[in-house]
Formats: structure tokens, sequence, C-alpha cells
């Protein structure tokens, strides 16, 4: 009997094959002609794994980033060359940025026909890089057909070791219609750095010392036993934990250690916190510049605060900022690590960690605003749907409602219930979420949209409907304008308002074009009373909220930010 390695199949069959073995059920993309071997290898695999045809590829994109995010492994996503490329590319940098696997397999001219400057052609390795300040981890292209299934495992142990990050593989369609008989590889199980038993006695040794210490979680490579270890660690030890820019599903917000969010919109009480603070134990994030408040909470290169840096790349560590000892471990040989280590018979910060979950508490107190108030709306949709709902937004003001007013589960719970681009990229939200009613179809998905980052990819609606999602909420927040852009316009040049206003459609009936149920709201109890209509009604929601474009954050107006603004320059300020 002939062996299934030796029997010859066509390379685009045999790439899908590799994905099944690596344990994928689930590819996005837009189809090209580029890859129409790989489409048919779908099809031949339909049983096995489907593929979900998207409406742009930066849709696309993002929502493989959510399916990285939502299940620790690559995320997949295929499109074609050039044009498809490039819109493709948001979702890859989205992924570098925000440590997450992710694989994007982009269809390529002939190899007869490379470096002729053929339709559509381009050089991908240039194009995305790699490198540090780069968009993808690793970019190959397959040259010989029998070398594929090699390239596909490269692909996975490069997007899933150290820090995570997206690969790029380049798929000349010459070569995915030729037979092969390589046998595809096992499933991907990345190499894991684990701390060293000195760094763990010196991390101990000053942490014993420190009288004000605070834990910065983030970053990618996160499971569930890791959180819990987490907890075990900050609970034993008494520390106060703060969640790294859109991490906030990494530590149980609800938990009595919580300190808050640092990030964009940070509690004042926190940011002096983190200043305040005589050790920053920071487990797993980058330390960028949204979590260090524009590299003022933590001055670089060596902060005034003494620094314990644990990241899973070695390339990370000293990059930005110097500090007292920086250790190189995966997030899953590091929680548990440190979940080990005995903490001493009492700790000098126990009032300290007290108060910083009182600021987090009271943080949570709103002031309200009429005729409609988008912190009770977060409110609501808390009270109205389950635990373990996954929440996603994209970039905007819109976001700082619910990243205050929201309180994530550790992903420990329910797994990851926070879809959010630290890399700041407009449209994510929608198509993260229709990815997460595709992939975890029991679990509620609601994304939280500008008006402005809504219409980016608003479009991927459609994929919501033709793939049957059912447990989804778009809520939609218009208030007319590109509403964080007008606020920095307001601090800078008040009154000067350039490019930031917006014409919208009636989003409501928007939605109903793409076989959404569809509501509208212009105050908070019509707000609730849509809420229950959207949640019960069986299909796919949006509500559409109405707000006056003075409304700008969960702090402030555009009134009071334009007049603070004013003050200033008539004082020469």
């Amino acid at each position: 009997m002939t062996r299934q390695a030796d029997t010859p199949r066509l390379a685009g069959h045999k790439l899908v094959e590799a994905l099944i073995a690596q344990g994928v059920d689930t590819a996005f993309g837009v189809p090209g002609e580029s890859y129409l071997a790989v489409l048919d290898g779908f099809h031949e695999h339909a049983d096995k794994i489907r593929f979900i045809a998207c409406r742009q590829e930066g849709g696309a994109a993002f929502m493989a980033e959510a399916q990285g995010k939502l299940t620790g492994r690559p995320g997949i996503c295929f499109v074609t060359r050039g044009p498809g490329a490039t819109n493709a590319s948001i979702g890859l940098h989205t992924a570098f940025q925000d440590s997450t696997p992710m694989i994007l397999f982009i269809g390529q001219v002939a190899s007869d026909q490379r470096d002729r400057e053929a339709f559509q052609e381009v050089d991908y390795r240039q194009m995305f890089g790699p490198g540090t300040l780069g968009m993808a981890k690793w970019v190959g292209e397959v040259h010989d057909a029998e070398r594929l299934p090699e390239y596909v495992a490269r692909a996975f142990h490069t997007a899933l070791q150290g820090r995570p990050g997206p690969v790029v593989l380049v798929l000349p369609e010459d070569m995915l219609t030729q037979p092969i008989t390589a046998p595809v590889v096992a499933p991907a199980r990345p190499a894991e750095a684990a701390p060293t038993p000195a760094a763990l006695a010196e991390l101990r040794e000053r942490l014993v010392a420190a009288k004000r210490p605070l834990v910065i979680a983030g970053g990618g490579g996160w499971t569930p036993a890791a959180t819990i270890a987490l907890q075990a660690f900050a609970e034993a030890w008494q520390l106060p934990v703060g969640c790294a820019f859109r991490f906030q599903d990494l530590f149980d917000n609800a938990h009595p250690n919580y300190a808050g969010d640092v990030g964009i919109g940070i509690n004042p009480k926190l940011a002096a916190r983190v200043k305040d603070a005589d050790l920053i134990l920071a487990i797993g994030p980058r330390l960028g510049e949204m979590t260090t408040g524009g590299y003022t909470l933590l001055q670089a290169p060596r902060p005034a605060q003494a620094l314990i840096h644990i990241h899973a790349g070695a390339e990370e560590l000293g990059r930005v900022y110097t500090g007292e000892l920086l250790i190189n471990a995966s997030m899953s040989q590091a929680a548990p690590a440190l979940a080990l280590l005995p903490p001493p018979a009492d700790v000098a910060w126990r009032d300290w960690t007290v108060a910083a979950n009182a600021d987090y508490r009271a943080n949570l107190q709103p002031t309200p605003v009429a005729p409609l108030d988008m912190a009770e709306v977060i409110r609501l949709i808390d009270a109205k749907l389950p635990e373990g709902t996954i929440f996603t937004n994209g970039a905007g003001n819109y976001s700082g409602w619910l990243h205050r007013f929201h309180r994530y589960t550790g992903l420990h719970r329910f797994g990851k219930t926070q879809l959010a681009p630290t890399s700041g990229a407009m449209g994510y939200g929608v198509p993260a979420a229709v990815a997460a009613a595709l992939l975890q179809h029991d679990r509620w998905a609601v994304n939280i949209a500008g008006d402005g980052d809504f219409l980016m990819t608003g479009h991927e609606l459609a994929t919501a409907t033709g793939y049957g999602a059912r447990k989804l909420l778009v809520v939609v927040v218009d208030n007319g304008t590109y509403g964080t852009i007008r606020m920095h316009q307001e601090r800078e040049y008040p009154g000067r308002v350039s490019g930031s206003d917006l014409f919208n459609p009636d989003f409501a009936k928007l939605a109903e074009a793409f076989g959404f149920a569809a509501f509208s709201a212009e105050t908070t109890d019509e707000a609730g009373a849509a809420l229950d209509a959207a949640i019960t009604v069986g299909k796919p929601a949006l509500l559409h909220l109405r707000l006056s474009s003075d409304v700008s954050t969960s702090r402030s107006t555009l009134t009071a930010i334009r007049e603070a603004a004013s003050q200033r320059l008539r004082q020469g300020g």
C-alpha cells in the first residue's frame, strides 16, 4: 500500500493539509487567481477546514490577527499579490506590535516572471521586513514545491517562538500547481525560555527589599495556566497588578490586587503610582509608548524606578530600557516560576496594594452625562450579557469608556475577552468581532466602534451574515467627528477645526442592508431598551448611538479642552 507521503499531491492541496496537521480549522482571506490551487485544496478538505471569504484584505488580516489572540496559535490569512498584500499589511503591522502569532500567505507571480515587474509583482522581503522595526518576524518565499511543508512548519515555529508575531510566506502560483510527495510536518511545539535559578533568586531579593513595588503585565504568549500563576504570585506576595495597554484581560479586574490599566486615558492616580513606585516588575509587555505614557511614566533609557523586565524576546530586553534585572523567558515558564517563589512572612507594601485597588475602584465612578451616558451604556451591556463576552474595539476616544468602565475577566476563566489593537489601528474592531463570533459561536462578541472607525471595515458585516454569525452586537458611537484628532486639534489649535468632521450615513439602515437587526438611540433609556431588543432578536444586531460632538472622552468635553487650551495660549504657555 502506498504511503500518503509518497502519493503525489498538488502543492496547493498539500499546503491545506499542512494547515490541518497544525490544527487549523479556519482560514480567512480574499480569493485571488494567484493561489487558485490552494482554494481548490480548501474545497478538497472542506470537511476539516473552512475558508472564510472576506470583503477586503484588511478585514481578513484583522480577523486572522483576532484568531491568533483567541487561540494562541497563528491566525491564518490568504491574500493575492500586490494590492491584496498591501491591503493586508495593516493586520500584519497590528500583529507585529501586539505580539500576536499570525501567518500571512501571499500568492505571487509565477517564477518565470519574477523581477520583470509583472502584473501586481512586489518583493515582499523588502516590503515587510523582517526586523524589530519591521512588519514581520520572517518573510519566506517557496521556490521548491517539495520544501513547502518545511516552510509551513518553520512559519508556525517562528510565529510562536520567543516574542510571538506575524510571518509572511510567499507562494509563486506555478509552484502551487506542482505535484509533490513531501509529507506534512507535525504540529509546531515552540521552544520556551525559562528563567534561571540565579535570576529568580535575584528577583526575589530585589522584591523583598522594595517598599512600593508594582507589577505591569502584558504582551503575547500568555496561556490560561500562566495567568493563574500570575494571580497566585500576586496573591502570595500581596502585589498590586496593572495591565499594559489593551492587555486588561490578563488579570481579573475584580481581584482586590488589581490596580487598573496602564495605557491611554490612564487613571491619573495610577499614573502617579507608577512614577512613585520604587520597583517596576514588568512581566511580558514591551513597555512601548502607550504603556509608558510617551516614555514619561518610565524615563528612557534608565527609569527612576528600579526595573525588572521579563520578556519572551531577547531582542526586546534592553532595546529601550535598561534595568536592574533583565530576564529572557516565555510567559508560560516565567509566571509559574514566580508563583513558586516563597514570599516573606510580611511585606512592607500591604497598604500600598490596598490603596492601588481603591484608586481603581474609585475610577469606575463616572460623572453622569445627559442625554446619553456612555459609561451607563457599558454598565448596561455588562449587566445584560454573560461573563466571558468578548469585547472588541479599534482606535478612537470612544474606546476609553470601554477600557475604563468594563471589568475584564482573567483569560484563565473564559479565554480571551479583550480584542483590541495596541498598534492603534482604526477599523480593527468590526472584523475582530466577526472573527470571534464565527470562531467561538457559543460566546457573545460585542464591538464598540466609533463612527469613523466603523466605516473603515463595516462592510465585513456581510461576512458575518454570510457565514452565519449569531451572538454578535456592534455598537456604533456616532458623534460626527474623528474624535481623537478633534481632541488634539482643540488642545493644540483651539477652535481651528480642519479635516476631522465626518458626514455619516444612517448606520441602522446600513446595517439592515447587510442583514443585521438594527436599533438607534439618543438617550440612555432608549439605549437600554434597544440593547434588550438587540440581545433577544436572534440574529446579529447593530445599535446606533447618536452623541453630541462635544462628548470627547470619559473625562472631558471638547468645550472644556478648548477653553483650557485657549487660556494656556492667552497666558503664553
